[in-house]
């Protein structure tokens, strides 16, 4: 089973110690229970209960300190991180949200040059700590160029850090926070870490009415010295950038932990409510609608699973995972969003009580496309790929299935951020090219009628310019991505043809809609216009196959969980 269920979590962990970590964060949360749960999250309580749970079995502490810094089992593993990152999420969207933003607090730090700061932070680590990422300011959201934090030499050699962070999650609690700054006197970035706790250190408020605590804060001429200083120059600038590399891919996780539970909410208020003399999944329209929402769930699922296969075996001839991570954060979220959206529209008036999961779901997970740089930033990332991508590929060797418990070292040495638009693809067409299912054809007819738009009729000089056109462009480059590591991700889990079939019914529906957005942009000539409508298709409809589908899959679900109050 594919889908995450803490009643049968039998996924194999390539070591005892992480397999532990997951059954007791499992166990921790299903003590806890629904109620509880519910009752924090609408008091917007803190998970204080969460981070003593962390600490007392030394979660982050493992998680979390790459290898050499802590404990022997501690290493960085994006495999298990990306578990962790699912079931904080199936649990809601607090719990992941402290997970999320200590790594995104880690990231400098363990990319910085400050070997003090790396051994302070792993002992904090084993203490129970959380830690912060101090990027955005209120003023400019995200143009992370134009940052208003000073950090002021003084004249016996330290410093005084000056200035206001924006949205900073844990902002309240945690034991170091990486600081984004400038350089008072040459302008040039830096990186500093600064302790919550600190007199000079004002935790102004949370800026959410959320139970995630959002912090603004503010450094009243906080004393810094060079040992808290953990990066400067064009390196921290690259930090920062790799940091968000390294983290954004967890927000697709989240969206699929969420979704997850919510489906099974969903699916069982469906099969057992009867109106007008018939159970709500007797109705056609809520069969499709359903297995709509469960095979979009999956495909999140599928490509994730191996997008994070790329990031642990990438290097420095390797970077093809800066298309598949921010993929993760754009693509996957917003699927999820599509998600909550249809089991909405099928539980209708139940999603908005106060009871079920669903209410902390369906509020959440419109957040996580808008966090770690908008859709709008990480689209405008990936069109940066899309001559390459289509046009220019390059033979790789073959990147196999990656949970093994390894350190992902080349994380923490990505190196300089740019030249994204000379990184070279695999050819997609070998995973195209391996499957013949119908919907399949249908799609790589469509990816070959999208190239022939961009061949004979691409953007001109100013279309290029307008970046809502190029951006309509990239959502078609992403579906195409997407599915090449769906159909990629066969090769690792037992995926039926009936389903990957249904799954590309979608996929087509979604690309004729993507070719309509296109068609309709203003600035089109004739031949564009001409060549952007021959993409829409119609997918194959094979009732024996959708039945298939939902009986085997989507009603399945059915009875399979439910949170125990």
């Amino acid at each position: 089973m594919i889908l995450f269920n803490p009643n049968k979590h039998s996924r194999k962990y390539p070591d005892e110690k992480s397999r532990q970590i997951m059954i007791k964060t499992i166990e921790f949360f299903e003590r806890k229970g629904l109620k509880k749960i519910k009752a924090d999250w609408h008091k917007r309580e803190w998970n204080h209960d969460f981070v003593r749970f962390l600490k007392d079995n030394q979660i982050f502490a493992t998680l979390l300190t790459p290898k050499g810094y802590g404990a022997p089992d501690s290493r960085w593993d994006t495999y298990r991180n990306n578990e962790f990152s699912e079931i904080t999420g199936f649990y809601g969207f607090p719990y992941w949200y402290t997970w999320q933003v200590t790594k995104l607090g880690l990231g400098p730090i363990w990319m910085g040059t400050n070997e003090e700061v790396k051994k302070k932070t792993a002992k904090l680590l084993q203490e129970g700590g959380v830690f912060a990422f101090g990027l955005s300011e209120k003023e400019h959201g995200a143009d992370i160029y134009s940052s208003d934090m000073k950090l002021i030499p003084q004249k016996d050699g330290t410093y005084k850090a000056d200035g206001d962070k924006y949205y900073i999650g844990n902002g309240n609690e945690a034991a170091l926070v990486a600081t984004f700054a400038k350089m008072s006197d040459t302008n040039d970035y830096v990186f500093f870490v600064v302790d919550s706790q600190h007199p000079n250190y004002e935790c102004v408020r949370s800026v959410v009415e959320q139970q995630s605590y959002v912090a603004e804060y503010a450094l009243h001429d906080y004393p810094i010295t060079e040992n808290d200083i953990i990066q400067k120059g064009p390196e921290a600038w690259d930090d920062m950038l790799n940091t968000i590399n390294l983290c954004k891919v967890n927000l697709g996780w989240c969206a699929i932990g969420l979704c997850t539970h919510a489906f099974y909410e969903a699916i069982d208020h469906a099969a057992n409510r009867n109106v007008y003399g018939k159970f709500v999944t007797d109705f056609p329209h809520v069969r499709k609608l359903m297995t709509d929402a469960y095979c979009r769930l999956v495909s999140m699922k599928l490509f994730c699973e191996r997008a994070g296969d790329y990031m642990r075996s990438a290097n420095e001839n390797d970077r093809r995972y800066l298309l598949y991570n921010p993929m993760m954060k754009m693509k996957a979220t917003r699927e999820g969003e599509d998600v909550m959206n249809i089991l909405h529209d099928v539980i209708a008036a139940k999603g908005f009580e106060s009871e079920p999961f669903f209410e902390c779901a369906k509020n959440d997970i419109p957040m996580l496309p808008k966090l770690e740089g908008t859709v709008h930033v990480n689209m405008a990332l990936i069109v940066k790929f899309m001559a390459n991508y289509f046009f220019n590929p390059k033979t790789y060797p073959e990147v196999p299935r990656r949970d093994d418990p390894t350190n992902d070292d080349y994380m923490f040495h990505q190196g300089p951020t740019k030249g994204l638009g000379k990184i070279q693809f695999h050819d997609y067409n070998i995973a195209y090219d391996a499957c013949t299912l119908p919907n399949v054809e249908i799609f790589k007819e469509q990816i070959k009628l999208f190239k022939n738009l961009l061949t004979k009729a691409g953007p001109s000089k100013e279309q290029s310019k307008d970046i809502d056109y190029l951006l309509a462009l990239g959502e078609i480059l992403t579906l195409v991505a997407y599915g090449h590591l769906i159909l990629e991700s066969r090769k690792f889990f037992d995926v039926e043809d009936d389903l990957v079939d249904e799954i590309f019914d979608f996929m087509v529906r979604d690309f004729s809609k993507y070719a309509l957005n296109i068609y309709s942009k203003p600035s089109n000539t004739v031949k564009q216009r001409e060549l952007a409508l021959a993409i829409i298709k119609h997918p194959v409809t094979d009732e024996a196959r959708f039945n298939r589908v939902w009986e085997n899959h989507v009603y399945a679900m059915k009875g399979q969980y439910k949170m125990k109050d």
